[in-house]
Parts: structure tokens; sequence; C-alpha cells
């Protein structure tokens, strides 16, 4: 689509002195100094050692027996002929070590999931922050110029009003046109002051970030459509989408663990050695040792039966992802279909026209051609429609990241 939409605040505006920050810049820092961020990534540190601690086996348990007192010869702890020394070691069965290992395995994919979701949670919260401080700032300078000539107006009519020769009643319609102006200056920079404070949390800078982004380049990002059908974008978010991806995989996860729960109902095996100085059938005999439990009972019967039912509410919890994300990309795809018709259904001529048309009233009015009641009535007018084209453009480049947020990809071209 050709890019015809201008910014159409044409007046002059305040010069700002703040340091400004790139969409780029600002990924770098969010990336690079985001604690949220950082402090996630030890959790897949944490499943790789998860991992590690799953294949190390049982300790051998080694045994040394010796006499403490020789009945015959009344001697304490007469060694010399009686020694015994024993080994022993723990080989499981069942495939125990490999599915505990595969569970391991199965977590430190769900911490990486995990992560992805945080690191496209964090990245569009900051990307639509940096957007809606792009258009607050637009708001607020061309409240701000409104609102110098005003209260230059204002000052001239409480001079004529003491002179006499204008009414109370005129000067009391600017007062209330100032205040207007002034609650939307305050509102406004409320809103601009907690964005930027956002903006710090998820970048770790210190200073106020003000968007570098030129009226071309927000233009260009304003116009872009969805190169594909609605029911293409859900079908993207099912195969991106980290959250819903990390329902699925916890299905896999718990029917990895059933199955750990099930191999650990097998009995396992003392496997040893052991070395008979003078007690058993031969002198310095070496015997081979074997025990098992007695599988009298499934010993893990209750494991084994919560990790069924586990199984069952992470079905049902991915079948709740899916469709929570359907309709979260419904909810955003008719919202930035709304506001993006109802803004470029407009005319270049209008958007022209509207700021050509505030300049002739301003013009006239001076020259003293409209009344007063016709100027503020026309001032209050462009006011709120210059701040409600603002707000449909936010909404509309808001609304287009959250959808490239809720299917993980750029869907915006």
């Amino acid at each position: 689509m050709k890019i015809w939409i201008s910014f159409f605040i044409c007046a002059p505006i305040l010069v700002y002195s703040q340091e400004r920050m790139t969409i780029a810049a600002c990924e770098e820092a969010f990336r690079s100094n985001n604690l949220e961020l950082l402090a996630q990534q030890y959790n897949i540190n944490l499943a790789d050692a998860d991992i590690i601690q799953a294949k190390i086996w049982e300790l051998p348990q080694a045994s040394f027996n010796l006499n403490a007192y020789n009945p015959e010869g009344h001697k304490f702890f007469d060694i010399g002929k009686s020694k015994v020394v024993s080994i022993q070691q723990l080989i499981y069965l069942g495939g125990k070590k490999k599915n505990e290992i595969e569970f391991a395995k199965s977590n430190k994919e769900l911490a990486q999931l995990q992560f992805s979701q945080l690191l496209s949670d964090l990245k569009s919260q900051m990307l639509q922050t940096y957007y809606a401080l792009y258009f607050e700032e637009k708001k607020l300078k061309s409240v701000e110029f409104q609102l110098n000539y005003m209260n230059e107006l204002l000052q001239a009519y409480r001079q004529q009003t003491r002179k006499g020769n204008t009414s109370l009643k005129d000067e009391v319609r600017l007062q209330s046109a100032v205040m207007n102006l002034n609650n939307d200056k305050i509102s406004i920079n409320n809103t601009i002051l907690e964005q930027q404070q956002s903006m710090k949390v998820l970048t770790g800078l210190d200073a106020a970030i003000y968007p570098a982004l030129s009226d071309e380049e927000a233009n260009q990002l304003l116009s872009l459509e969805p190169l594909m059908t609605k029911e293409e974008i859900k079908q993207k978010a099912f195969e991106n989408n980290a959250d819903y991806l990390y329902a699925l995989k916890s299905i896999e996860s718990n029917k990895v663990y059933l199955k750990w729960q099930k191999s650990l109902n097998i009995p396992d095996v003392n496997l040893g050695g052991e070395w008979d100085q003078n007690g058993a059938t031969f002198k310095n005999e070496i015997t081979l040792t074997l025990g098992i439990p007695i599988p009298l009972w499934k010993s893990n019967q209750g494991n084994v039966l919560k990790a069924q039912y586990q199984i069952e509410q992470s079905q049902k919890q991915a079948e709740m992802k899916k469709q929570q994300l359907a309709t979260q990309l419904d909810m955003a795809y008719q919202s930035w279909k709304n506001q993006y018709q109802q803004y470029f259904s407009m005319k270049p001529e209008q958007m022209e026209n509207l700021d050509i048309v505030y300049h002739g009233i301003l013009k006239n009015f001076r020259k003293g051609n409209i009344s007063l009641i016709e100027f503020t009535d026309f001032t209050d007018s462009y006011r709120e429609t210059i701040l409600q084209l603002y707000e449909m453009k936010k909404q509309i480049m808001i609304s287009a990241e959250e959808m490239n947020h809720l299917t993980q990809s750029k869907i915006f071209y």
C-alpha cells in the first residue's frame, strides 16, 4: 500500500532535548539488562543440573566387619584371624534411570519454552510501550502548542476585561478551554511518566527513554498489513506460540513422568561381593551376594495414579490454552482491523483540511471575523479530534504488535 497519510500537525512544535533511542537500541538494552529475563535463564541451567543429577547412580556401599570380643581368648578387638569385607551396588531395573533422565530432559525443554515465552512477552511489552510513548509525545506537542496560544489569548482577554472592553463571560469561556487543555496535558504527562518507568524496568536503563522514530518510519509501520488470512494467522500462532507449545509439551513430559513412576514399581537388585577371612565354610571365602525386594505389592502405586491424573489435567489445560490463544487473536485482529479501516478510510485531503481549517480559524479570529463562541467551540472539537486520531494510530500499531506477539512471528509486511 502506498504511504500517503502524513502526520498532520504542521504547527510549530516544542523542541525536546532528551536523548532518544531507536527501537534496535532499546531491544539491545532489553536483552542485555532485563533482570527478569536474566533470572529466567537460570532455570535452563537448573534443568541442565537436573539432567546431570539424573544420570548419577547410587554410590556402592562397602562394609568391614571385625571381631569386637574373643570369648575364647578373652580379648577385645582380636582382629587378627576374623575379618569380613563386603561391597554392594544398587542395580536399577525396568529402565528407571533412562526414564528419569528422559523426564529431566523434558523439563529442560519446558524451561526453554518458558524462557521463550517470557522473552516474547517482555519484548512485545517494550515495543508497545515504545510506540505508545511516540504517540503520547505527539499528543503532548499538539496540546502544548494549543495551550500556549490559548494562554496568551486568555491573558489578553483578562487585560481587556479589566478595562471593560470585553465581558467576564468571555474570559471564563477562555479559562474553561485552557483548563481542558491543562487537564489533557497533565493526563498525557502522567501517561508518559508511567510508560517511561516501564521502559526503564524493561531495558534496565536509568535515563528516561524517548523514541527516535521518524514520521516516515512511523507512517510505514502504520500502513503495514498481514499478508495472510485470519485463519492462517491462527495456525501460525498454534505452531509458534511458546505458551501453547509449553502446554503441549507438558502432556509429553507428564507421559514420561508416568512411565518413570511405573518403572519404580519394579524392584531393584543389590549386587555385591564379600570376603570372609575365617567365619564361613572356607577360609578366605569369596561369595557373591544378591538381594531384591519381594514384590508383594506395588510400592509406587499412588504416584502412578497421580501421574495419570496429571496427564489428563495437562490435556485439558492445553485445550484451554488453545481456546484462549484463538480468542486473543480474534480480539487483536478485530481491534487492529477496526482501527485500521477507520483511519485509512479518511482521505488525505481530509487530514490536510483539518489542519488548514484550524489555521484558518486562528487567522479569522485574530481578524475578528468569527466570534469567541465559534472559536472556542471549534478549538475544543479540534483538540478532541487530534487526540482521537493519535490514539487511533497508537492502537493500530499496538494491536499489530500484539498479533506479532501472539503468533511469535512477523506477520505484518
